[in-house]
């Protein structure tokens, strides 16, 4: 597969990778072809809410990720390509239509936001400097939770999700630029002080979500097109691996994962301004689409949240055109797996 050239930007170790986090090499403009093969032939289509960022100059890009709803119902969005001194996170008043910055610095470029059920604060992934950032809850008293080699090699910490107990389960998408597969789930305790590899040898993980139960992860492989399943052995380790949906996107790759109440797996595509819904045996129940007067200038749609106990969703969508949030009736509820990372 033909790759784009990584391009050199200061603030940024590579933002030719992060063409990734709507995360994978960037292939063209939005298809409008079936995200599977087969399957159910349900489309959901989702409704414009609003654009919350353009193509910014200094970078060239626009990309958003990592919606989550904090405990007032406001939504926190990043935008992984923001240069220093834009808003990186920006908080979404979803009703009133309204945005505001609430963190932003000179190098973080960050992936992913999610509450800790410890301690309440947002993390937020820094891809390219490897590092998991912690803010207060209105985007104050930034700290570096975790920095650092994990088994002697650096992190690029894509997307995260929290156990019932705080602790993080973060997938490292290492060797996404030499197109090998050295990606890991690592599994840092919630004090920051120890991690652990729970898998490598993974094709560019990229989103990651328990399932309902916590008894196990599911982990797309970007650069295969697959989501693969970790059940884990209630120690801290994982008893099995296997690989549990195929994802026939054609320029499309996986993206990141939500979970909700009923099991069923969100996987958003980049390459596409949509997601392809699965139950948890693999069958295919739907794919969540903008409608197609919208879909030129749009090239992925990276995330999603889903209202923890209602099934109002919002999908992070991004492209030349900009950057916007797009709303839809999810087929459940909303729970913690499908609220950020």
């Amino acid at each position: 597969m033909q790759r784009l050239p990584i391009r050199s930007l200061a603030g940024l170790a590579a933002i030719g990778l992060l063409a990734l986090t709507g995360c994978g090499t960037d292939t063209g403009a939005a298809g409008t072809g079936p995200a599977a093969a087969g399957g159910a032939d349900r489309t959901i289509r989702a409704h414009k809410l609003m654009r919350l960022t353009e193509v910014h100059p200094e970078t060239g890009m626009t990309l958003l990720e990592g919606p989550v709803l904090d405990a007032d119902g406001g939504l926190l969005v990043v935008d992984v390509t923001a240069p220093a001194g834009a808003p990186k996170v920006l908080r979404v008043d979803v009703r009133r239509k309204t945005s505001r910055p609430v963190h932003t610095d000179d190098r973080g470029a960050y992936t992913s936001a999610q509450f800790s059920p410890h301690d309440g604060r947002v993390y937020l992934t820094d891809f390219s400097h490897g590092e998991i950032v912690s803010l207060a809850p209105d985007g104050g008293d930034p700290q570096t939770f975790f920095s650092g080699a994990v088994d002697g090699a650096p992190m690029n910490p894509d997307d995260l999700a929290f156990d019932r107990d705080g602790n993080l389960y973060v997938s490292d998408s290492r060797g996404l630029s030499e197109g090998e597969a050295k990606g890991r789930v690592v599994r840092i305790d919630r004090d920051g002080r120890n991690a652990t590899v729970l898998a490598d040898g993974l094709a560019a993980p990229n989103g990651i979500s328990f399932d309902t139960e916590y008894r196990g992860l599911w982990v797309s492989e970007l650069t295969e097109n697959r989501v693969s399943y970790l059940l884990l052995d209630g120690e801290g380790g994982v008893s099995s691996r296997h690989t549990a949906l195929r994802v026939d996107g054609g320029i499309a790759q996986t993206d990141s994962i939500a979970v909700d109440a009923d099991g069923n797996v969100y996987q958003a595509l980049h390459g596409r301004p949509a997601m392809v819904v699965y139950d948890r045996h693999g069958e295919r129940l739907a794919t969540v689409e903008v409608p197609a007067r919208d879909a030129e200038g749009l090239t992925s749609a990276t995330n999603v949240a889903i209202t923890p106990g209602g099934t109002r969703a919002y999908m992070t969508v991004s492209g030349p055109a900009g950057g916007y949030l797009y709303a839809f009736d999810a087929p459940a509820e909303g729970i913690r797996q499908s609220n950020g990372g």
